[in-house]
């Protein structure tokens, strides 16, 4: 063979050995490239998920919220509402046996009276309850204690006295009972 065959068949090998590495080093930074961008996707996927998580967290406080201001709207107008409901109820407590059967005022009683149970069906249609505080231990969720009375006709801590009705609208505290609460009476010194 001559050696200018031999020196083609040389530069051959070398050129493709040159081409082999090129294709290897290319490859080598195709694969890096693609890591970077794989990582890119799982990065991106993540924060898409965390997003969608924040968008639907912040749909359901919203719909709750929604939900809430339709079902305690009506909760300051209950409160004004409640004073009135008091003094109806102070004005029937007032009015004497006398007076009740007596014809001249029997109309006007009636009248109260009804006025009073129809200001009931309102507050029950509409989710006001009554809290019965008497006789029920202190709970002061739901009562707010103005005095204790020395007793012994019942357990300490129980509700004896009630100043004030409270009430509650749907599961919410709308006004505290004003309550006496008993306590052991002290002993004669």
């Amino acid at each position: 063979m001559s050696d200018d065959k031999k020196m083609n068949e040389a530069d051959e090998i070398a050129q493709e050995a040159a081409a082999e590495a090129s294709a290897e080093a290319h490859a080598s930074v195709n694969d890096e490239r693609l890591a970077a961008l794989e990582e890119q996707l799982a990065v991106a996927q993540q924060e898409t998920l965390y997003a969608k998580a924040e968008v639907q967290n912040v749909r359901r406080r919203a719909e709750k919220e929604v939900a809430d201001a339709h079902a305690y709207a009506a909760t300051r107008f209950a409160r004004d509402i409640l004073s009135v409901a008091d003094n109806l109820s102070r004005a029937l407590d007032t009015i004497p046996a006398a007076a009740r059967e007596d014809e001249q005022w029997k109309a006007l009683v009636i009248g109260l009276e009804a006025t009073g149970r129809e200001l009931e069906t309102v507050f029950e249609r509409n989710g006001i309850t009554k809290i019965d505080a008497v006789g029920q231990p202190l709970d002061p969720n739901l009562h707010q204690a103005m005095m204790e009375i020395p007793t012994g006709d019942a357990e300490p801590g129980t509700v004896i006295q009630q100043i004030q009705s409270g009430y509650m609208i749907k599961d919410r505290l709308l006004r505290p009972a004003l309550v006496g609460v008993a306590k052991a009476p002290q002993p004669p010194s």
